[in-house]
């Protein structure tokens, strides 16, 4: 019983993470910069579904060789693989946005 009462706090914790906070983990994860990460996951939860979303943040597993850093033209490059126009589209959009929009 004692357990259980010291994990509720976490359940309801994990239940609050929101799809955008996902999406931006799971970009910096894959060696985008907080900032470019943030931004783009605003735009990119309203645009895909869940399930591109997921494909997308498969991404997040890919190695880098540049201590962990990836540029937005080597993220736009590797979401090629994924062959889902919508989802290139998209991140080639928001990429473009917030790295202007600083």
């Amino acid at each position: 019983m004692n357990r259980l009462a010291l994990l509720l706090p976490l359940f309801a914790l994990s239940a609050c993470t929101t799809p955008e906070t996902k999406v931006r983990n799971s970009l910096m994860k894959a060696g985008l910069s907080e900032h470019m990460a943030s931004c783009m996951a605003e735009r990119m939860v309203d645009r895909l579904s869940m399930t591109q979303l997921r494909r997308l943040s498969s991404l997040s597993s890919i190695k880098q060789d540049n201590l962990g850093k990836m540029t937005i033209d080597e993220f736009i490059y590797r979401t090629r693989a994924l062959q889902d126009p919508e989802i290139l589209q998209v991140v080639t959009a928001s990429g473009l946005r917030c790295a202007i929009v600083r």
